[in-house]
């Protein structure tokens, strides 16, 4: 019985991945590496409030790579967005946390 219990535990594990993983991105490597870094930065400094986080990268990304930059921050959610070629990240960090950035003007 206590080997039944503990084979339960062990199905039960998530994997939580703390490191940004990059699940789309066709930005340069240079504006990649900045974009990662600066989401990293941003999600941990505002860790309880997705709202500032999306609002800090935006306005940065706005003024190292010019205006019309567009963030979502957040958990459990689909998109679909047009944007212009060699904009677009959209990564996980902390787990279940999304960040998406593109640029459409």
């Amino acid at each position: 019985m206590a080997d039944e219990a503990e084979g339960g535990k062990e199905g039960e594990k998530k994997i939580v991945h703390v490191y940004p993983l990059v699940k789309h991105s066709d930005m340069n490597e240079e504006m990649r590496i900045e974009a990662i870094e600066l989401t990293i930065m941003a999600c941990e400094k505002y860790s309880s409030n997705y709202e500032h986080a999306a609002k800090v990268i935006k306005e940065t990304m706005d003024k190292k790579f010019g205006i019309y930059w567009h963030v979502v921050v957040g958990e459990g959610f689909g998109f679909e967005v047009s944007y212009e070629t060699q904009n677009i990240l959209y990564l996980f960090f902390a787990g279940n946390l999304a960040i998406v950035l593109w640029k459409c003007s």
